[in-house]
């Protein structure tokens, strides 16, 4: 995260082979980066992957293409043991409930360009509404 600072940066956490919640979650964010348009440069969206053992470089890359994500949007895969700090730090719960499917909390932080967490969205987060709140926040 320090390394954004200076950026609004839209945290939330993944895995590529989620059957429901993150597709969406996904589509809404980049969507939110889509609407921002020139605006987006001042933005990152960081997905913090809770499933180590499923995304790999390769899911990642066919995750990224199927959704047509944007250069902004950065999905952040690693160990078990890495991506467990960053779990812990937000309270974020993974278990993984058969080899396809996990169990996960689902919610986006936006974090200002100072890295204060401003907003939490829950799964159901929209587009339209986080536009608002970047737009809010910057003026």
């Amino acid at each position: 995260m320090a390394d954004q600072r200076g950026k609004f940066v839209l945290l939330t956490f993944l895995y590529t082979h989620c059957p429901d919640v993150c597709p969406l979650i996904t589509h809404n964010l980049n969507e939110s980066l889509q609407m921002l348009g020139a605006d987006r440069n001042e933005v990152r969206v960081l997905a913090v992957s809770v499933d180590p053992d499923g995304d790999t470089p390769a899911s990642v890359h066919a995750y990224a293409k199927q959704h047509h994500l944007l250069p902004e949007f950065h999905y952040l895969i690693g160990s078990r043991s890495e991506l467990a700090e960053v779990w812990k730090k937000y309270d974020v719960a993974a278990v993984a409930r058969d080899p396809d499917l996990v169990d996960h909390t689902a919610y986006t932080m936006l974090v200002d360009p100072s890295g204060k967490g401003r907003v939490i969205y829950d799964s159901s987060v929209q587009a339209k509404d986080v536009v608002h709140d970047i737009r809010a926040l910057a003026s």
